[in-house]
């Protein structure tokens, strides 16, 4: 069997699997394709398209996990230039919901960003939430 014929039949293979799209089927994940490509557009300034597919991100992804978090914290810097309020809102529900100990250093990151970026009359209270924050730990309980 040629190489060409594999490819088509495993292809279909996967078409006909019910969890042929599932999370992390082969390593694939539309959730997270959906935040990277959330991320891009918000680089170029395509705040509207960033919002679209982090909202999809985020909405395909169990409350409190990882990616869940990261599209939070991406819609929340969509929002931060027209929507202030609600990108702060989005964060600070973040901040209540995952443990300080559960908050992986891309969020953290995507946080501070966030703050800096909001007027300062919006980012107020973030700023005071992340000032507090506790150190990130490794998997060995040290101080980062």
């Amino acid at each position: 069997m040629t190489l060409t014929r594999l490819c088509v039949t495993a292809l279909a293979e996967l078409e006909a699997d019910p969890s042929g799209t599932a999370p992390g089927r082969f390593g694939f994940d539309e959730p997270e394709l959906a935040l990277h490509q959330a991320e891009a557009d918000l680089a170029l300034g395509r705040h509207q398209q960033a919002r679209a597919r982090a909202e999809a991100s985020a909405a395909s992804c169990p409350d409190g996990t990882g990616g869940w978090t990261a599209a939070t914290l991406v819609l929340a810097q969509a929002e931060a230039a027209d929507s202030p309020q609600d990108a702060v809102q989005r964060a600070l529900h973040v901040l209540d919901h995952v443990p300080a100990a559960r908050l992986r250093s891309t969020a953290r990151t995507r946080l501070h960003h966030l703050a800096i970026a909001l007027p300062t009359e919006h980012g107020a209270e973030l700023t005071e939430r992340l000032r507090i924050l506790p150190a990130a730990i490794d998997h060995h309980g040290h101080a980062l």
